[in-house]
């Protein structure tokens, strides 16, 4: 029996704090008007609390998704965080995500595809449901992009903003969900735009941060010529696997990158510029976040129903591109989960908090008791009591 894919929660998250074209001006050689003509963007969020990153972002999102979908996060199976800008390069920023919401069943991984990434995650998560070998998951795009923005370059510290957005996606038997889907990446663009330093080929150093190499880098205007050529076909190929004409099509979700190219690309598309989806005026470019959160907001507008044709696009660093057709399934909007599961689901999160801290104590406690086995001690028999009672180790006779 066909299992589909269909999303049954979602949720976003701002961060408060709030930049405008006009403080952009004051920062910068730039001014609201240039911005507006040429990206579409008025203001957008950013994170100003050192202590506070993706993975913080994300689970808040994470909460909201998990609420409408009135399920806890022990029902999930998997979690799939697509982030740019991860907590750190390894460990994923999932498995840091999974641990803070207490998602003790749910295997965990990061997607990195730059600003295609959420979209990927859906083909991944359509796949997975598909072959029977997951029944519910959880997808994040997350980024805090704003903390690898050269604030003196005006072409690229006027374009992200900071933000996540989450979907939970779950196994049916009736139609409806992820229908089809379309990845593609042309690597021979990976220079035009990316984040030099931090990997293997530029390990972080005081050379490279001088010369601005932790900051990103864009090339402008071939990858516009990209996007608008990719985004367009990509939307084009998932509309023919599903048999839509352009006319079938309820609603885009693309990129948040420039409202310019999603306007070439609705062009080329001969969808009116009435079914796009656009929040990029009060979220600018926030990557892997951006196609979610869009996706959240269209729902929360009334622009997304049950049996609506949607067409998810987008392109990214890499490059990277990707489109994937939905037939909505879930009711929107969704009914209000009932106050005592969602107290349930609070408790569960502090619960989760106590959890994790009781495990590091636990592992700090072992740490403690390993010793030398060689010449033997006090430690020994603890330690030995303590592996019988974890189960490493059978009992002494």
């Amino acid at each position: 029996m066909t299992r589909y894919a269909r999303i049954v929660g979602w949720g976003k998250f701002l961060p408060p704090k709030v930049l405008t074209n006009f403080d952009l001006e004051r920062m910068v050689d730039t001014s609201d008007e240039w911005i507006r003509t040429r990206t579409g963007i008025r203001e957008r969020h950013m994170v100003n609390d050192p202590n506070i990153a993706s993975s913080d972002l994300a689970v808040e999102a994470a909460k909201r998704a998990l609420s409408v979908a009135d399920m806890t996060a022990g029902d999930i199976d998997l979690i799939m965080v697509a982030t740019s800008t991860p907590d750190h390069l390894f460990p994923a920023t999932a498995c840091i995500v999974q641990d803070k919401l207490g998602a003790t069943q749910a295997g965990a991984f990061d997607v990195s595809a730059a600003c295609s990434g959420f979209i990927y995650g859906l083909a991944l998560a359509r796949g997975l449901i598909a072959s029977g070998e997951i029944d519910t998951i959880l997808l994040i795009g997350t980024e805090v992009l704003s903390r690898f923005v050269d604030w003196n370059d005006r072409e690229t510290c006027v374009l992200f903003g900071d933000g996540a957005g989450a979907v939970v996606i779950k196994a049916s038997e009736e139609r409806g969900g992820v229908m089809a889907s379309m990845l593609g990446a042309d690597g021979s663009g990976a220079s035009l735009l990316g984040l030099p330093m931090g990997g293997s080929r530029l390990p972080p150093s005081v050379d490279g941060i001088a010369e601005g190499e932790n900051h990103i880098k864009m090339k402008g205007r071939p990858i516009f010529r990209f996007a608008v050529h990719v985004m367009a076909e990509s939307s084009r190929v998932v509309m023919e696997k599903m048999g839509w004409a352009p006319e079938d099509v309820d609603l885009v979700v693309p990129h948040q990158a420039n409202e310019r190219i999603i306007r070439a690309a609705m062009k080329q598309l001969k969808i009116p510029m009435e079914k796009a989806y656009l929040n990029i005026a009060t979220h600018g470019n926030t990557s892997t976040a951006s196609v979610p959160m869009v996706l959240v907001d269209a729902i929360n507008e009334g622009r997304i129903k049950q049996g609506s044709k949607l067409v998810l696009t987008g392109f990214g660093a890499g490059l990277t591109y990707a489109a994937v057709a939905i037939e909505w399934g879930a009711r929107t909007p969704a009914p209000e989960a009932p106050i005592h599961r969602n107290i349930l689901r609070k408790i569960g999160y502090n619960l989760a908090h106590v959890r994790s801290a009781m495990r590091r104590a636990v592992r700090a406690f072992y740490g403690f008791l390993l010793g030398p086995e060689e010449g033997g001690g006090w430690r020994v028999p603890i330690r030995q009591k303590f592996d019988e009672w974890l189960g490493l180790r059978g009992k002494e006779k």
